[in-house]
């Protein structure tokens, strides 16, 4: 019976004291605990949020201990699998975070941050997405105070990992990919513009957070990128990981600094390479294109330069993978149009040019050295393909430059095409000879894609001699394609009022109205232009019409170039000078001496014709067209083949062999002058035929008659410079030597002939290499002559102080002070 009251007394005394001990507990603690109901479904009680809320903000020192508290039931409540408790914490966390903005947040934080990291880490993808949902409501508020101690790590970790989900239910593996983008935006949302936290835009967070957007974009590759600018989305966009990503991979872009767009963008190159998506070029395309537009644009150049430096390291990777990179680059650079290309304008296209010369060389050899599998092979359709590429992203870099730095894009291509006589190490023949052509088609192709469009004022600064002088000698050479591509140069260079598609065919135009022609008044730098270099142009023409190997689109380029210039550049001596020239390619012709086939015959025929009813409707002088248009009816009706509408078409029709025209089927010199000199031209200057002078460019056409006229030049000059004589001893002169001379005058002409025979054979079969180290032998003699005449005549000026003799007889200057100095008596006062 004893123990009996015993027990009831302790069981009496243990009531008492829970019920004290409840009553006695702290009132944030009873305020927490009086939130939640009996049934979890019942959801928050509403009433007594109101009073914790209260009393969080009466006394702002209670919330860390708010904070623990609800993050130690959360922790115990989701050991238990109690989500409806769960649930009921977090909505308690924030409504408490949206409404408290105290010094003492930042306490409150953490315990808010190890609560959403207890949900993150849970099996349960509700709670995964209930944890990164709460995640994002905090990152929209913006602190009061700093925090110099909090961690993101683990979140961007996390939430990058979400973004990789391969939950078997679709629907719930979207809606955790989602979540994990909406968390990473948090992320960045909260730390990208707080000094004071870690840097998301270090390495170690962008190798995360930025493959984990490209996995999701690339799941919805097949929508293009609809804005150049982030557009609010609708509903059923917001549904998609791919719209989601697009928006949260922008927003991040936009807010990169100057110093934190390479860590942004090294990560998409390291992607498009570990999952080999530069070969589809759609989605690497795509991504540059989010890039260019959501970055600030005085910022385009950084990412233009990374991609040149990928392309470098990809130097010896698969020609389908360069070129991806030089088709992103081209997109780049069209969208970089509106900012800037860069300080390095030249460093660009250096690039571009290097890679495209390292492209000819793998074509040629077929193979390139890899040091980590070998030797690989390579496809020569790939490797055209990526040449292509590299100049169609030339142009469209020179597309986005100003006049004056595309004038010198143009020279620094110019400098970097090897021509035959001047380039040290061009091969005389064999395949290296092949690859410096396909060298030089690939430059002039460049050269042509940025001389595209081009408009400049100034023919003079367009076209220095240090840029013509090279580009013209090339129409000297064999090679058809060059010579087309230097004709194409030369045409867009002139047209500057975009006439050029009114001469596309040669034909005769009766009225020349018609074409609605755009001309200007000469202007005196286009004058200067003409004065300076004019005869050039008349005498690569003219030669380009003596070649063999010339076709219809030659011609044509040649008949739009003659039509330019009259239009562009021409005053009165202009087209007297035209006039003459089109009647040299007549006598050209006509001439017996000239080889040239008949179609070529008929083809220099029809350009004069052609050209000569242009010009005379130009100058508008009643006679000078009559007698062109004579000439025209009497071809129309004797011989159509000397017309262009029967020669410049796909089956010309010209006879098997041409016999002399006619004088009635031909252009008078005579009379062209008589009726132009009434009209006020210079008769004197049409009266003379035009005649090109041959210059030092010949040697590089490889004609016989030039190659021994230069060979005899340099012989002559050779016996006759001073190395010669000063080797030769002076022979004294006698009776008995000039009666040997008279003698021996015949067999002396029979060696001369021989020696001379013996010499232009040498310059005509000898390598290039020892005709060069000759004339550079010549160059060093030379020099070392007038050293030492310089050394003789010029000598220091005479000094007060006088000189005192050195050793070995030489003399020295000695200081003499003034005060011992002997002066004229007038010098002395």
């Amino acid at each position: 019976m004893q123990n009996l009251c015993c027990h009831f007394l302790a069981m009496f005394f243990l009531i008492l004291c829970g019920c004290c001990c409840g009553a006695f507990r702290p009132r944030y603690k009873r305020l927490v605990d009086n939130i939640f109901p009996e049934d979890p479904e019942d959801g928050l009680v509403k009433a007594n949020m109101e009073k914790l809320t209260f009393y969080a903000l009466s006394a702002p020192e209670k919330l860390d201990r708010i904070g623990a508290y609800l993050s130690e039931r959360l922790c115990r409540d989701v050991a238990r699998h109690r989500y409806g408790y769960v649930c009921i914490a977090m909505e308690a966390l924030d409504q408490l975070l949206m409404a408290c903005h105290c010094q003492s947040i930042n306490l409150f934080v953490e315990s808010f941050l190890k609560m959403v990291r207890k949900l993150l880490e849970a099996d349960k993808p509700n709670l995964q997405i209930l944890g990164t949902n709460s995640f994002v409501k905090f990152a929209n508020i913006e602190e009061d105070t700093p925090s110099y101690h909090r961690s993101y790590d683990f979140f961007v970790s996390r939430f990058s990992e979400m973004c990789h989900s391969n939950y078997e239910d679709p629907d719930i593996r979207t809606k955790i990919r989602m979540a994990g983008i909406k968390g990473l935006q948090g992320v960045v949302r909260k730390t990208v513009n707080d000094e004071l936290q870690a840097n998301i835009w270090d390495p170690q967070h962008m190798d995360k957070i930025v493959p984990s957007l490209l996995f999701n974009l690339q799941s919805g590759e097949g929508t293009e990128s609809r804005s150049p600018s982030p557009l609010q989305a609708s509903e059923k966009e917001k549904e998609s990981p791919a719209e989601l990503t697009e928006r949260c991979f922008r927003e991040l872009l936009g807010r990169a600094a100057y110093g934190n767009i390479k860590n942004a963008v090294t990560p998409v190159l390291m992607h498009l390479d570990n999952h080999s998506l530069w070969e589809g070029k759609t989605f690497a395309v795509r991504c540059f294109k989010i890039i260019m537009y959501s970055i600030q644009s005085q910022h385009s150049h950084l990412v233009i330069q990374q991609l040149l430096g990928h392309l470098d390291a990809n130097s010896k990777t698969s020609a389908t993978v360069r070129a991806g990179i030089v088709e992103v680059l081209l997109e780049a650079a069209a969208i970089a149009a509106s900012g800037s290309v860069g300080p390095t304008v030249l460093e660009v296209f250096n690039t571009l040019l290097r890679h495209l010369k390292l492209s000819v060389d793998y074509e040629l050899t077929g193979s390139y050295d890899c040091t980590a599998m070998g030797s690989k092979t390579i496809n020569k359709h790939e490797e055209r393909q990526l040449q292509e590429a590299v100049i169609r992203t030339i142009g469209s870099f020179a597309n986005t430059l100003p006049t004056y730095q595309r004038s010198e894009v143009m020279l620094f291509i110019m400098g970097k095409v090897p021509i035959p006589g001047l380039h040290p190490t061009l091969p005389p023949s064999g395949s290296g000879l092949e690859a410096y052509r396909m060298i030089q088609v690939m430059l002039l192709k460049s050269l042509r894609q940025v001389t595209c469009g081009f408009q400049s004022t100034n023919m003079l600064t367009a076209m220095p001699t240090s840029f013509l002088d090279p580009l013209l000698s090339f129409a000297l050479l064999e090679d058809a394609h060059i010579r087309l591509l230097v004709l194409e140069i030369l045409v867009s260079l002139i047209d500057r009022h975009s006439n050029l598609p009114k001469f596309s065919t040669i034909s005769i135009i009766s009225d020349i109205s018609v074409l609605k022609l755009k001309m200007e008044k000469c202007s005196r730098q286009d004058n200067l232009f003409m004065k300076k270099h004019a005869q050039q142009l008349y005498r690569h023409i003219y030669l380009s019409c003596k070649e063999h190997s010339s076709v219809q689109v030659h011609y044509e380029m040649l008949y739009s170039l003659l039509a330019l210039v009259s239009m562009e550049l021409a005053n009165e001596e202009v087209v007297v000078d035209l006039i003459r020239l089109s009647l040299a390619l007549q006598d050209l012709a006509l001439a017996s001496e000239e080889t040239l086939p008949v179609y070529n015959r008929c083809a220099v025929h029809a350009l004069a014709a052609a050209y000569l009813n242009l010009i005379c409707q130009l100058t508008s002088v009643p006679t000078f067209c009559q007698h062109i248009h004579e000439v025209l009816e009497m071809r129309q009706k004797e011989s159509p083949f000397l017309l262009p509408e029967d020669v410049f078409t796909e089956e010309p029709k010209v006879p098997e062999i041409l016999e002399r025209p006619g004088v009635e089927l031909l252009f008078q010199q005579v009379k062209i002058t008589e009726v132009l000199g009434v009209s006020g031209y210079n008769a004197e200057r049409l009266a003379i035929p035009y005649t090109p002078q041959f210059t030092d460019e010949d040697r590089l056409s490889k004609r016989k008659s030039v190659g021994e006229t230069i060979s005899l030049q340099v012989e002559v000059e050779s016996r006759n410079s001073p190395e010669k004589e000063e080797r030769t001893p002076a022979e004294e002169i006698t009776f008995e030597a000039l009666k040997n001379a008279i003698v021996d005058s015949v067999g002396l002409e029979e060696q001369e002939r021989e020696r001379r025979r013996q010499v232009v054979e040498k310059f005509q079969k000898a390598p290039f290499e020892e005709i060069a180290a000759h004339c550079g032998a010549r160059a060093t003699m030379l020099q070392n002559k007038l050293s030492q005449i310089f050394e003789i005549t010029i000598r220091p000026p005479p000094s007060p102080s006088g000189t005192i003799t050195a050793g070995y007889g030489q003399t020295q200057s000695r200081s003499v002070p003034v005060y011992e100095m002997k002066f004229p008596d007038l010098c002395v006062y």
